[in-house]
């Protein structure tokens, strides 16, 4: 009744395809939007990674050549902390050439934000079956704007026995 690494990749799978299909991550005069991660949030009795929905994501994403993702921003902080701490870290420092550190100003900001939310309901279809429905919601978010420029909703559901336990 849990999810699983197929529930997974099937709802990330289809929702890169509506991302590309919709137009959203296709800018306008060619190029590449910078992708952030913001936050995916776990409503669900389960204890799920949210990363591996959004990894799945990113390497598609990645992979479709519509987008690059900066690791030096996100929600809860870089994702890559090295990119600020050897800027902090370097700079000013007489053990390192200064010619080879990274030179302020030269980090991209995002054009866009990713974020969304998972979503457990559990029905009792009758006295001996059970339905649990998992809601994948995910939002790209025009950081210039704030505007949602899409918005999907992939459903798993699993259906089994009312003594199996759903979280």
């Amino acid at each position: 009744m849990g999810l699983d690494y197929r529930d997974f990749q099937a709802a990330a799978q289809e929702m890169i395809q509506s991302m590309i299909a919709s137009g959203a991550v296709s800018k306008p005069g060619g190029g590449k939007y910078v992708l952030a991660v913001s936050s995916v949030v776990n409503d669900t009795m389960q204890h799920i990674d949210t990363d591996q929905l959004v990894k799945k994501m990113r390497v598609g994403l990645l992979r479709s050549g519509k987008v690059v993702v900066t690791t030096a921003v996100s929600a809860n902080g870089a994702e890559d902390k090295m990119a600020m701490q050897t800027r902090k870290e370097l700079r000013g420092n007489e053990e390192f050439k200064q010619s080879t550190v990274a030179k302020k100003g030269n980090m991209i900001a995002p054009d866009l934000s990713l974020s969304g939310k998972i979503i457990q309901r559990n029905i009792k279809i009758d006295r001996s079956t059970q339905q649990v429905e998992y809601y994948f919601q995910m939002t790209l978010t025009d950081i210039n704007t704030g505007l949602a420029i899409w918005e999907d909703e992939q459903v798993i559901g699993k259906r089994g026995s009312n003594k199996s336990v759903a979280w």
